[in-house]
């Protein structure tokens, strides 16, 4: 029975209102689709980076312009800010125990994590459309 002597309930009925397990499951797999993703991403971003080590500003900028290159880079940016932001939520949840904290926490990175992201498609489209 329950630790507690005037309690009937048994602690599966006092675990049972505690919350359901199937956010933990969502965002484990949030992290691993985001990171199977990262993968081919990066590659592309190393790569194309690599490619344009010597040339000049004019070089970089009209492989930018071009709407795969454009696209990539969205999609890489993207990605890594919101595997990033769930990564970090990951952490700050396990490791912050005061409840206040823990939220505003995670709201700055949330916060963050997305005008940075933000910050770089605005970036690629300005860069992408001449402007």
């Amino acid at each position: 029975m329950a630790s507690n002597s005037k309690t009937l309930r048994s602690p599966l009925q006092i675990a049972r209102g505690l919350g359901s397990a199937k956010h933990g499951t969502e965002h484990w797999w949030h992290q691993r689709v985001t990171a199977i993703a990262l993968v081919p991403l990066t590659i592309w971003f190393v790569f194309g980076v690599i490619r344009h080590l010597g040339a000049d500003h004019a070089a970089f900028v009209a492989w930018l312009q071009s709407p795969f290159s454009a696209l990539m880079m969205v999609l890489t940016a993207v990605v890594t800010f919101h595997h990033a932001q769930a990564g970090l939520q990951v952490v700050i949840e396990d490791y912050v125990h005061n409840e206040m904290a823990k939220i505003l926490s995670i709201l700055a990175v949330k916060a963050l994590c997305f005008v940075l992201g933000a910050a770089c498609v605005i970036a690629v489209l300005k860069i992408s459309f001449g402007a």
